[in-house]
C-alpha cells in the first residue's frame, strides 16, 4: 500500500510544471512546456493525399518539413471556422527513431501556468470501453477544469510512425 501511495505521489510530482495552456471550443488543455517549441499563427499548409483525417499537411518551418495535425480531427470535436486566435502550437516527440517535431492546430492559446501537485487530480474513471490514456490528470485552476495532456499520448506509434514517414517523403520531394 505504502509503494502504491509512494508511485502515486511522484506521478503528481512529475505532473507538475509550467503548461502551456490553449482551448478547444469551450475546453482548455495544458501542454507541459517542455514540449512546446513555438507557436506561430496560420500559415499556408501543404495538403497530403492518403493521410488521417485529422493529418492537415504539412509546412516548411525554417527549412524542416514538419507534418501538422487538427486536435479537434484528433479528439473528434465539432469542426469549426479558424480565426484570428487560430494558431499552431509546435511541440517535439519522442518516438522509436528519436525526436520528431509537429504541429497542432488549436483554436487558441491562453496562458502559461505553473501548476503544484496539489492542483492535479487523476482522472477519473469512465468505464472500461472509454480509455482516454493521453491524459496526464485535471488541473482545477480558479473553479475551472483543464485537461492536462500528454502530448506523446496523444497520438499512437502508429500515428507518429506514419507522420515520420510523410515528413520524411515531403521533405525529400522539397530538397
Amino acid at each position: 500500500m505504502q509503494a502504491m501511495m509512494t508511485a502515486a505521489g511522484s506521478a503528481a510530482r512529475e505532473r507538475q510544471g509550467k503548461y502551456l495552456v490553449f482551448h478547444l471550443g469551450r475546453e482548455e488543455f495544458g501542454v507541459h512546456v517542455l514540449k512546446v517549441r513555438e507557436i506561430m499563427g496560420l500559415q499556408d499548409i501543404t495538403a497530403v493525399p492518403q493521410t488521417a483525417p485529422f493529418v492537415k499537411g504539412v509546412i516548411n518551418l525554417r527549412g524542416k518539413v514538419i507534418p501538422v495535425i487538427d486536435l479537434r480531427a484528433k479528439f473528434g470535436l465539432e469542426q469549426a471556422e479558424y480565426t484570428q486566435r487560430t494558431c499552431i502550437v509546435v511541440v517535439e516527440v519522442k518516438h522509436d527513431a528519436g525526436a520528431m517535431q509537429m504541429g497542432a492546430i488549436v483554436d487558441g492559446v491562453s496562458e502559461v501556468l505553473t501548476l503544484q501537485e496539489s492542483e492535479i487530480e487523476d482522472t477519473p474513471e469512465f468505464g472500461e470501453d472509454m480509455e482516454v490514456p493521453y491524459i496526464l490528470g485535471m488541473a482545477k485552476v480558479k473553479g475551472k477544469v483543464k485537461m492536462l495532456l500528454d502530448i506523446e499520448g496523444v497520438l499512437s506509434t502508429q500515428d507518429v510512425h506514419g507522420l515520420e514517414q510523410l515528413r520524411r517523403r515531403e521533405g525529400a520531394e522539397a530538397a
